[in-house]
Formats: structure tokens, C-alpha cells, sequence
């Protein structure tokens, strides 16, 4: 009985061995310093039609469009009138810290992700603020009335809890009544509200997905070491989303009901050979679009040097994976 039990378990484990697979990697196609940003800070990227848009986390007053025709691109700001932000269920501890800390390094708004629908108009996430300002192609701005259910939930389902560890992404779908949100870090997590007649409400329930815990960094890393798992940006493309898991140096793909992840990308042996490392003990990835041809992920170096001595932000173009985006395995 005890030699059946061992033989069981070791076909068990062998199996599991078998069945393992390295995470395939990712291939550079294009690299891009990123020019004019008065910020600096490049913290999300959204597609609209052929323009790329981009958001610094330390300007409250405007967002840029890339002119992308060059190797070095040139961030255009376009001025953006903000109202006064509502409330948003935060406690008073979280939103205080956040006001101090915009004196010190600049950006009340804390802009942390961009996205667009079809119909052009782009939408932005303020993280100390956990809440989404629609940007009209014409019009005036205005923030998304949603529930404060969502913040609620969030909460109670362990994330929004810490500082500067709050929304740091956002996606749509393209007929613009679906908005999906990434919680960073401790615990990451997704959520996803519905437009209905005069508000953004849960369908059901907001939280999709919630966990905790540490990863190790890839082996490509210095030092590797454990750290916590994070989400920097979210991207939805043909029916599902893609998570910029920014420790981990991968882009994964999930249900966009459920939050299942389905397949992992690896970015890891591009993004840390010896020239492009910074000297952070942590990774500095925060901007994603996945479209038909590839991606594009923009790192926020907060203005620091990375080894070969650049320091503007930077922009990177991955092909599409062999098998593309859609493939099972």
C-alpha cells in the first residue's frame, strides 16, 4: 500500500515536472527616448486610431501625444481642464498623504494609466484619488460617476489600502461601456464596472480579482529576489485582457470575466540586458498596448540613468509572439 502511495506521488511529480514550461520571451523590435515630457514620468499609453497618447504622474494640467516619425520621439502636451475631483470612498488618511506628498514631488492627480474607447474619447485613472476623468475628442473633461461600491469592495477585498499602492491602470472596451481597473500591489488586484443610464455600478460584483503573496524576480535580475505581485497597466485587445505584471517582467493574458490567466509573455531577456538596467532593485515598466502587431511598454525611470547613461523615459516595441496573442499554449 505505502510503495503504491510512493509511486503514485513520484508519476505525479514527474508529470508536473514534464509539464512545465519556461515562460517564452518576448522580441525587441524598436527602442524609443521620449522627448518634451515637462514631468517626465511616462506612466501609461493608450492607442486612439494612428496616435499614440501618453500621461506623466506629474502633471495634472495635460497629457501628451507622441510624434512617433523618429527614432527619438516627441511627447506634444495638450492642455486639459480639470474640475474638481469627486469623492471617491478613500479614507481621509490615504487622500491627506497624498495631498503632502504632491508638494514634494509635484502631481496632485497622480495620473497613472491611459486608455481609449472607439469613438476617441481617452480616459485617464488619478491614483490618489481612485477615480477616471474622461477626455472628449471635443468638449469639455469630466470624471466618471462610479459607485463608490467599487472603492468599497476593493477594500474590503484587501486592496486600496496602502499608499501609492492604489489604481495604477486602466482599460476599456471599444463601444466604451466597460472599464476595467488594476489595484497595484498588497494586494493587487482587478475590478471592472459597467456604464449604466447616470452611473458606473457593479454587475454583480466589481472585484474580479484579489491576491497578495511574492514572486521571485526572473533569474535576468541582479540579485533576484522575492517581490510583491504587482499590476503597472491593464490593455484590452480582441476580447481579452493584458496585464503588465511589472516584477515579474511579463505580460499576461486573462478572461476578461473571470481574470484567469490563460498564457504569460516574458519580456525579461530584452528589458535587463546589461545597458538598459537601472539601478532600482525593482522594476520600472508601467506603460502597455497589445495590439495585432506587437506591443508597446513604456517605463517611468523617474528621470533616473539606466547603465548606458539615458535618461528620458523610454518606449519599447515587442513583435507579436510566435503563435500570436491568441495562442493556447
Amino acid at each position: 500500500m505505502r510503495l503504491g502511495f510512493a509511486l503514485a506521488c513520484a508519476l505525479l511529480l514527474t508529470s508536473m515536472t514534464v509539464s512545465t514550461k519556461p515562460t517564452p520571451q518576448l522580441r525587441l523590435l524598436s527602442e524609443h527616448a521620449v522627448d518634451g515630457m515637462r514631468g517626465g514620468n511616462l506612466s501609461g499609453l493608450a492607442q486612439c486610431g494612428t496616435e499614440l497618447w501618453t500621461v506623466s504622474d506629474r502633471d495634472d494640467d495635460q497629457i501628451y501625444r507622441l510624434e512617433t516619425g523618429a527614432g527619438v520621439w516627441r511627447a506634444e502636451a495638450v492642455g486639459i481642464g480639470v474640475p474638481p475631483v469627486p469623492e471617491s470612498g478613500l479614507p481621509w488618511g490615504l487622500r491627506s498623504r497624498a495631498w503632502v506628498s504632491s508638494f514634494v514631488r509635484g502631481g496632485d492627480l497622480d495620473f497613472e494609466g491611459i486608455t481609449c474607447d472607439s469613438a476617441g474619447n481617452r480616459y485617464v485613472v488619478s491614483e490618489s484619488h481612485a477615480a477616471v476623468l474622461q477626455i472628449p475628442p471635443t468638449g469639455p473633461t469630466f470624471w466618471l460617476k462610479i459607485s463608490p461600491l467599487m472603492v468599497r469592495e476593493a477594500r474590503a477585498s484587501g486592496m486600496l489600502l496602502r499608499f501609492n499602492a492604489l489604481f495604477e491602470g486602466l482599460a476599456i472596451n471599444p463601444q466604451g461601456d466597460q472599464l476595467w481597473l488594476a489595484a497595484e500591489r498588497e494586494s493587487r488586484g482587478l475590478l471592472l464596472v459597467k456604464r449604466k443610464q447616470t452611473v458606473w455600478d457593479c454587475d454583480g460584483g466589481c472585484v474580479l480579482l484579489s491576491e497578495g503573496a511574492k514572486e521571485m524576480q526572473p533569474a535576468q535580475f541582479p540579485s533576484a529576489r522575492p517581490m510583491p505581485r504587482d499590476f503597472a497597466d491593464l490593455s484590452w485587445f480582441d476580447g481579452k485582457l493584458f496585464t503588465l505584471e511589472r516584477n515579474a517582467y511579463q505580460i499576461c493574458r486573462r478572461d476578461a470575466v473571470t481574470a484567469k490567466v490563460e498564457r504569460c509573455w516574458s519580456f525579461a531577456d530584452e528589458a535587463l540586458q546589461e545597458n538598459r538596467r537601472y539601478p532600482q532593485d525593482f522594476a520600472l515598466t508601467e506603460a502597455l498596448i497589445v495590439d495585432a502587431e506587437g506591443a508597446w511598454i513604456g517605463i517611468d525611470n523617474n528621470t533616473g540613468a539606466r547603465a548606458d547613461g539615458e535618461v528620458r523615459p523610454i518606449v519599447w516595441r515587442f513583435a507579436v509572439p510566435e503563435g500570436g496573442w491568441s495562442a493556447k499554449s
